[in-house]
């Protein structure tokens, strides 16, 4: 009676086992269950044997196996046992079923023997030489996991793959296996993170002497989880430092300051010249409380955010009540211009058909950029004007005619597209966005610009104004209703973004007091004269100098410089203004102020724009 019971168990066992690698586990009661690579306590379920040891002695002793250290089971019937020899051979199907499948490559290494012929004769002795089959097989396997493991093609250009195969070939690895999975996350991961630790060293050291910007701008993951980066620059080095998850935390002027203050604290609070950010409510928010808690640290709207803003309200005008009535009048056309080419760009890229006609003609594609990003609009402009003649091609072309999914859709198209009229408007309209277009261009790297914002605003409106004036045919001296509105959207926004850092580091480059440079534009004044930059560049000299002796000296220092005085009245200190650039000027001719050319030699290095954190 007690066999058939067992029997009865073994076989229910057997028709599923727990782990097909070691179904025989179900047939003992586990009592300890040991680390991987150990021995496990164990009770059979049928003579209540127990057992401390690995899988092999429970399976020596289930199937009667003598001369493995351990007694046979008395229990197990011949049924019994052949059931279980039975689950075992299901098992071993069922693991190798599960095992990847090898499928062939379309190459074979080459015969070491030397008795494999190719279809026309012997392999000759170039060939062996070379080993043109073998390197043939090498591209497959490598090519294969590629294709298997659904890697870009693009990573076979990346150079440390290059160098990783051309080592392997030109030394003698006998038995040599790439790095495994948990290798390569940890202990090489932790390798290469400590050496690159060390090679950022050299980089930290002259934070003190060069200052540092820290720039932090907001993103979405490819999970769309709300990230902030931080990167911290000094001079033309960008190092990132962290990206903080903020899934699930709302995004507060006090939140976003406390992650600023971390990061102020390890970059080393008086290594941070100035913190860089985007215009948003809760980013300026953040700024000026780092402001009010660092007496040495401005926080800096990112220049191309706030570039991209005021080229936002100049495109896509809001129509309101009121006083905007005036200004949507003079920028309607703008937005008409805008919105006739987003139509057409949207009615080719969304249609299969239409689109299939246009890639006949034009070898470009049409650009569909995201509206976050900077000039999205600009550059949509451009790339229409790029493939005017193919669009006028596609739109007189037989297919088109044929092909009528939509008569007003088509219409539209045809008709804006042969329009002289419209394309005239379209050349206008890039031609006073394009110089706000080509500031966000000079702004939005990592190079240092701060220095050059100022000069760079003014003439960006200057040139507007010259294009604008050109189109209406009028005099400078004659009143133009749409410039008078550009330049207020334009001023508004440089009173929102203009910080006392730009005017102080346009005061510290000698290029702005040379002749030269003064006789470039009309109305051009040194910045010593201006009254608006002496007003932030005092508000400057008071923040980074408290003590009153400083606050003196370098006042004198600043006096000297202004108007080539004293020590700076020699002849090629006034002559190297115009020619070199601002870092050599002062390394050459500053000694004589130590305070003002210390600071010059931080300022002139700094960037002004937080996007350098999408870059990174």
């Amino acid at each position: 009676m007690a066999t058939s019971t067992s029997s009865s168990a073994a076989s229910a066992s057997s028709t599923s086992s727990s782990d097909i690698k070691a179904p025989l586990w179900d047939h003992v009661n586990i009592v300890e269950r040991a680390p991987v690579g150990g021995n496990t306590k164990w009770q059979c379920k049928y003579c209540n044997h127990k057992g401390f040891s690995s899988y092999t002695r429970v399976e020596a002793h289930l199937l009667q196996i003598s001369g493995k250290g351990i007694n046979p089971c008395p229990k197990v019937t011949f049924e019994m046992l052949s059931e279980m020899r039975n689950e075992i051979q299901r098992c071993k199907e069922l693991v190798q079923r599960a095992k990847t499948r090898q499928v062939s490559m379309p190459t074979a290494p080459a015969s070491r023997d030397g008795s494999k012929r190719n279809k026309r004769g012997p392999i000759s002795a170039l060939a062996k030489s070379w080993a043109l089959q073998d390197c043939k097989h090498l591209d497959a396997l490598i090519a294969r996991s590629f294709y298997s493991g659904g890697i870009p093609f693009n990573f076979a250009r990346n150079p440390y793959l290059r160098e990783a195969f051309a080592f392997a070939a030109s030394h003698d690895l006998q038995g040599y296996h790439i790095p495994g999975y948990n290798k390569l996350r940890e202990g090489l991961l932790r390798e290469e993170r400590a050496h690159i630790g060390k090679l950022l060293a050299s980089t930290k050291s002259t934070w003190e002497q060069k200052g540092v910007t820290i720039c932090a701008d907001g993103w979405t993951d490819p999970q769309r989880r709300p990230l902030i980066n931080f990167v911290a620059i000094s001079g033309n080095s960008a190092m990132f430092l962290r990206a903080d998850n903020c899934e699930g935390e709302v995004k507060t002027k006090e939140y976003i300051a406390e992650k600023l203050k971390y990061i102020i604290e390890e970059v080393g609070r008086h290594n941070v010249v100035q913190v860089i950010t985007d215009n948003a409510a809760n980013c300026k928010g953040a700024g000026l409380l780092i402001e009010a808690e660092y007496d040495n640290i401005f926080w800096t709207p990112c220049v191309v955010h706030t570039l991209n803003l005021a080229l936002k309200s100049i495109c896509e005008p809001k129509p309101r009540n009121g006083e905007d009535e005036f200004v949507w009048h003079q920028l309607e056309f703008i937005n008409t211009i805008r919105g006739d080419a987003a139509t057409i760009k949207k009615i080719l890229m969304n249609h299969g058909m239409r689109l299939s006609m246009f890639n006949k003609f034009s070898h470009l594609k049409l650009l569909s950029i995201a509206e976050t990003r900077f000039a999205s609009v600009v550059c949509m402009l451009k790339r229409m004007v790029e493939v005017k003649m193919p669009l006028k091609q596609m739109v007189i072309s037989e297919e088109w005619a044929i092909y009528k999914d939509d008569n007003q859709i088509s219409s539209f198209v045809h008709d804006t597209v042969l329009n002289e009229v419209w394309w005239n408007n379209v050349d206008f309209v890039l031609k006073i966005t394009t110089p706000i277009h080509d500031m966000i261009r000079l702004a939005d790297t990592d190079n240092p610009c701060l220095h050059l914002i100022y000069e760079m605003w003014d003439s960006m409106i200057e040139k507007i104004k010259k294009e604008i004036y050109l189109w209406e045919g009028k005099q400078p001296n004659e009143h133009s209703d749409l410039y008078s509105v550009i330049h207020d959207i334009l001023v508004a926004r440089w009173t929102k973004g203009n910080n006392p850092l730009h005017c102080l580091a346009h005061s510290l480059n000698p290029r702005f007091y040379s002749k030269e440079w003064l006789d470039e534009g009309i109305g051009r004044v040194p910045p010593h004269k201006d009254r608006e930059i002496s007003r932030m560049r005092m508000t400057c000299f008071k923040k980074f100098f408290r003590i009153s002796q400083e606050l003196a000296q370098v006042k004198e220092e600043y006096a000297k410089f202004s108007s080539c005085s004293n020590e700076f009245s020699d002849y090629d200190s006034i002559t190297d203004r115009w020619v070199s650039t601002p870092i050599a000027w002062w390394s050459s001719y500053g000694q004589d102020a130590p305070l003002l050319m210390n600071l010059a030699m931080k300022l002139l290095i700094q960037p002004a724009s937080s996007s350098c954190c999408e870059r990174n």
